[in-house]
């Protein structure tokens, strides 16, 4: 299967169209997930336009801005997404009447939110969904670790992990959402990562 990868990536690799095509032809339980961060709408309309009822998976933290949460919504009104939100097992208000407000970087509380507020819900969602393909919008451009990164990788549970736009640019993504007349949000922020640069864990671990 490695040597496979090896062809995929080199030959698919700067294609997403034909990446994706491809990966859909690998398993039969696929799923994209999102943050609906600046640029979302280009995984999300490459991805339903050749499967449009595939689930769309979004770890909700909770902490996002009411920019992103109206971005969210119309975007699932526009591609008619089917939307699966899972969120941390304690709601944010109940988070912060007992532990205050969301610790920065430095503190060392910090891996602990980070894990109730996105990872254990996307551990959950693995686990009630049993994906075989997973796709996702990670870049190179945005962490030194994803720069390391392949389009299309092969966890040790045998998750095909598929990232279509890992070669794109900032300016190729802002095309693509004008030539196809898609919204864009900007007024987004990540509690889990706080710096542009830093990895938030999710992506490390699968």
């Amino acid at each position: 299967m490695e040597l496979e990868l090896d062809i995929i990536n080199r030959e698919l690799g700067k294609d997403p169209e034909a990446l994706i095509r491809w990966a859909l032809e690998q398993g039969q339980r696929p799923i994209c997930t999102t943050n609906f961060r600046p640029f979302e709408a280009v995984i999300l309309h490459l991805v339903t336009r050749r499967q449009p009822d595939i689930p769309i998976v979004w770890m909700d933290t909770g902490y996002n801005t009411e920019a992103t949460y109206r971005f969210a919504d119309e975007l699932v009104q526009r591609l008619d997404l089917n939307l699966v939100s899972y969120l941390p097992r304690r709601s944010r208000a109940h988070r912060e009447a007992l532990d205050g407000p969301a610790p920065g970087i430095e503190d060392p509380r910090h891996e602990a939110f980070t894990r109730e507020v996105k990872l254990e819900p996307f551990e959950r969602a693995l686990q009630e969904m049993a994906p075989n393909v997973w796709f996702t919008a990670l870049r190179a451009e945005d962490t030194p670790e994803r720069a390391r990164m392949a389009p299309v990788s092969l966890s040790a549970d045998g998750l095909l992990k598929v990232s279509p736009l890992l070669h794109w640019t900032a300016k190729e993504l802002y095309q693509y959402l004008q030539t196809h007349d898609l919204p864009n949000n900007f007024d987004y922020i990540d509690p889990t990562k706080v710096e542009e640069k830093r990895e938030c864990g999710l992506h490390l671990q699968h």
